[in-house]
């Protein structure tokens, strides 16, 4: 499998948020879930910075959401998590497993 990049902490907590949906979701509703989920107060610069940051890498990809209204004349993107993030998201956990196994007897 090719490496798409690596995973951020904050980038894994996106796709996290992003997966709880099915038909994935927008960036507001993405930050109110890393908000009341995760505890993270997040700008909006930083969530859209992380989102350009993880299509780039092909973790994400977008469609315009019709069902929206328009806000200010830009259609409202919905954002849902690729084959390729929900490997990332399993090779993040795997790793945090593996390096935390036996840290309790530390």
């Amino acid at each position: 499998m090719a490496r798409h990049g690596t995973l951020g902490e904050f980038e894994h907590l996106v796709l996290l948020a992003i997966l709880r949906e099915p038909d994935g979701m927008g960036s507001a509703r993405i930050g109110r879930e890393l908000e009341e989920r995760a505890g993270r107060r997040v700008s909006r610069g930083a969530l859209y910075s992380a989102l350009e940051r993880l299509g780039e890498k092909g973790y994400l990809d977008w469609s315009v959401d019709a069902t929206a209204p328009e806000r200010g004349g830009h259609p409202p993107r919905r954002f849902a998590v690729t084959r390729a993030g929900r490997a990332a998201v399993r090779d993040y956990h795997r790793a945090v497993r593996n390096l935390t196994a036996g840290a309790d007897e530390a």
